[in-house]
């Protein structure tokens, strides 16, 4: 156990450690994703998901003047299958296709080699660190990414905030709550915590990334796209949760062993990019992208000539995409951009 007994470590610092340990990590020593492990991404339920982030790529890369180099990185790519799915896709878009440097951002050694195995391309490359991208115009894609980011978490209780801790107790991880001040909450967000604010809950992590890719949209060009679930409430709520088998788990069962993740608190992180100078931001649902995006056509086209049992199946995964009561309206989409580049599409 990497903590001593009656030692104590802020919530995000536990989280990392569970999901990024070199050795141990949940990210760092198995592939999560599918069926048959612990949950499924969009990509990985539907290829129509990724053939139309494909097309938006190619449309955002012509509203900006087709440019002969860009870079399309991926942020944190899984087993790989949304971007094995748009290379498929780009090979009919020639121009695009020569004009962009596929990266795969991915910190997960153990991902990576998935990753490889399954892209054959000579064109793509991974890296650790975002700074060191060429300087091209950037577009960004996150799909599922800043959920696994470690988060803090501080509660008010009356006049008093507390910030939650995890402290191991005879062997057992439980919650501890210390003591601290609003200044310090706020000077951490960068913004003023309201009075009807009792819970804020946010990665330092998250922000980071955010400050380096703002910093790179805005010299560079490029833009942000950010598929995640999430909620876009004024108020903070508590949304940690833990997943093993496709089952909900206690937060500290399974250590190692089960994902961790948040839902992404949407007002706040609008906040925190237009603070970061890109002043163009849209917001919608995965549904309505999707749909505006011309998913359903693309389902009657690839499944016009499928036997039925087939063409029920597309039906399915799409419905799993687009349903207000699955995936349609707790995932939402963002896109951040320089105002300059007044590109709606999906939005």
């Amino acid at each position: 156990m990497f903590l001593k007994n009656n030692n104590k470590i802020p919530l995000d610092k536990f989280i990392d450690k569970v999901l990024y340990d070199k050795t141990k990590g949940y990210y760092m020593s198995k592939n999560p994703i599918g069926y048959k492990g612990d949950f499924i991404t969009a990509p990985n339920i539907s290829i129509m998901f990724s053939e139309i982030i494909s097309i938006w790529l190619i449309s955002f890369w012509k509203k900006i003047g087709s440019p002969k180099k860009i870079n399309i990185i991926e942020l944190g790519a899984g087993n790989g299958e949304m971007m094995f799915q748009i290379l498929k896709t780009v090979e009919n878009f020639k121009k695009f296709k020569s004009s962009s440097n596929f990266i795969i951002y991915e910190k997960s050694p153990y991902l990576k080699k998935i990753q490889r195995k399954k892209i054959k391309y000579k064109s793509i490359s991974w890296t650790t660190d975002l700074k060191k991208i060429s300087n091209y115009p950037s577009i960004f894609i996150a799909n599922e990414f800043f959920d696994a980011l470690p988060i803090k978490q501080f509660i008010n209780k009356g006049s008093d905030w507390f910030e939650k801790y995890i402290i191991n107790k005879n062997k057992s991880f439980q919650f501890y709550e210390k003591k601290t001040k609003i200044e310090l909450i706020e000077k951490l967000i960068n913004q003023k915590i309201p009075k009807y604010q009792k819970f804020v809950e946010y990665s330092p992590l998250a922000n980071k990334k955010l400050e380096i890719i703002s910093k790179i949209i805005k010299t560079q060009n490029g833009g942000l796209l950010i598929i995640d679930y999430g909620y876009n409430d004024k108020k903070m709520y508590n949304t940690l949760q833990s997943v093993k088998k496709h089952k909900k788990n206690f937060f500290l069962n399974n250590i190692y062993h089960s994902d961790i993740t948040h839902l992404i608190n949407f007002n706040f992180l609008k906040k925190k990019i237009i603070n970061l100078k890109l002043d163009s931001v849209k917001l919608t649902t995965q549904r309505e992208f999707l749909l505006k995006m011309g998913i359903l056509e693309r389902a009657e086209i690839i499944s016009k000539n499928m036997p039925f049992s087939k063409k029920t199946d597309v039906y399915y995964r799409l419905k799993r995409l687009i349903d207000s009561n699955q995936m349609g309206k707790l995932f939402k989409v963002l896109f951040a951009t320089n105002k300059k580049n007044n590109f709606n599409l999906g939005f």
